[in-house]
């Protein structure tokens, strides 16, 4: 139930139990303590003269304890430990963490100051600044993008030189920044089930120069004018504004299969955060403006070699 996580008694629960813990340990290094060195007999005796003895902890054992001891009850009166006391020391993990990126970013000030005073295509070929825009990459990119930067089923290939959404700096920038989400409507009731939706899949095969029925093509070409143009446009190269792919460059991030391409067009794809799907997410709030610049020059400079 929520009232068990809203209560305090855990909080209280943990304390009392640590606090009682350290107590007992104290308790039994003094009881231990009492024998002053002194080995007691154990009443166990074998072969009539051979007697068990209990010998006491050597002193520099038990003052071991001791420090121990001390340590555990100074670190938890000072850093939190006892259920939801803060310490005196008012440390937190955040708190650490905060203040070592605060650190880093005094640190590396200086060099992003310069880096940014460049511009994209001079920082493109700049050897430091890419190293450093690597590292960042492969530090927050490549979970979705891949090492390569090749993408995978889903995600765009960077070095394909397709971008729904501009591949100008600016736009590069703004993708990193700001995120993209974009939407693809379910078309298959639109276009009448199975037989419109291989037919516009034979048509958007054929812009690309792939494999096709050709018996579909007009049925395709005028179910794709009725249906898509307002997406993708006439010409079909798609509309960077609302992210719509251009369907005439062979990119597929979906996959380029028959059954991929049918799949997309009768289902649809939502690329929203909200829901869980493929979506590109906002970086501003986890990289600098800094680290954002390199990684635009470093991401454009992709397809401009």
């Amino acid at each position: 139930m929520m009232s068990d996580f809203t209560s305090n008694f855990w909080n209280l629960y943990i304390a009392i139990a640590t606090v009682v813990a350290l107590v007992f340990t104290a308790w039994i290094l003094l009881a231990a303590g009492k024998d002053k060195g002194k080995a007691s007999d154990t009443t166990h005796v074998w072969d009539g003269d051979l007697t068990e003895l209990n010998h006491p902890l050597p002193n520099w054992w038990r003052w071991l304890f001791w420090v121990l001891l001390i340590f555990s009850a100074g670190y938890l009166i000072y850093y939190p430990g006892l259920g939801s006391f803060k310490g005196i020391g008012n440390w937190s993990s955040t708190g650490q963490f905060d203040k070592e990126m605060a650190a880093l970013e005094a640190q590396t000030r200086p060099m992003y100051e310069r880096f940014m005073a460049m511009g994209v295509e001079e920082l493109a070929a700049n050897r430091q600044a890419m190293g450093t825009a690597e590292r960042i990459f492969q530090n927050t990119c490549a979970r979705c993008h891949g090492s390569d930067a090749r993408g995978f089923i889903g995600f765009p290939n960077l070095r394909s030189g397709a971008w729904n959404w501009g591949g100008d700096p600016a736009d590069i920038e703004q993708s990193i920044a700001e995120g993209r989400t974009g939407i693809m409507l379910p078309m298959g009731d639109a276009l009448g089930g199975e037989p419109g939706i291989k037919a516009v899949v034979a048509y958007m095969r054929s812009l690309s120069g792939l494999d096709h029925e050709e018996g579909l093509m007009t049925q395709g070409e005028a179910l794709f004018e009725e249906n898509c143009v307002a997406c993708h446009g006439m010409d079909a190269k798609g509309m960077k504004d609302i992210g719509a792919p251009d369907l005439t460059d062979n990119v597929w991030v979906e996959g380029g299969t028959e059954r991929a391409m049918m799949k997309i067009v009768e289902f649809g794809h939502n690329s929203d955060l909200a829901d869980g799907d493929f979506a590109m997410p906002p970086h501003k709030g986890v990289l600098s403006k800094g680290q954002m610049y390199l990684l635009t020059a470093y991401v454009w400079g992709l397809t401009s070699k």
